[in-house]
C-alpha cells in the first residue's frame, strides 16, 4: 500500500509541474508588439527628438527614421519589462514630457 502512494503522490507532483510549464515565448509582450524577429532599431537616427516635446507624432517619425517595428515614450517613474527587444525604440522624458535619450530595446 505505501508504494501505491508514493507512486500516486510521484504522479501528482509530476503532473502539477507540468502544468507550470510553459512551451509558449509570448509572456510578457507590450500590447502594441509585433514579433517579425527581422528589423532593428537605430537610436541614433532618432537623436533628433532630444529636448522636443513628446507627441504621437515625434514618436511616430522617430520609429520611422530609427527603423523600429514599435515605439514608446518612457516617464521617468514608468514600469519596465528587462526584456530587450532589438526592434523597439524607447524615448525617455522628464516629469515635463521633454525627450531626454533616445535608446533601443
Amino acid at each position: 500500500m505505501p508504494w501505491k502512494l508514493a507512486s500516486l503522490g510521484t504522479l501528482l507532483v509530476a503532473t502539477l509541474l507540468a502544468g507550470c510549464s510553459s512551451t509558449s515565448t509570448d509572456s510578457a509582450k507590450d500590447p502594441v508588439a509585433t514579433d517579425t524577429g527581422h528589423s532593428r532599431c537605430e537610436a541614433k537616427a532618432a537623436e533628433f527628438t532630444i529636448g522636443k516635446k513628446a507627441s504621437p507624432e515625434l514618436l511616430e517619425q522617430a520609429r520611422t527614421r530609427a527603423g523600429a517595428q514599435n515605439a514608446r515614450f518612457l516617464k521617468p517613474n514608468d514600469m519596465v519589462t528587462l526584456e530587450y527587444r532589438s526592434d523597439r525604440l524607447n524615448l525617455n522624458t522628464d516629469n515635463n514630457l521633454v525627450v531626454t535619450r533616445v535608446n533601443c530595446g
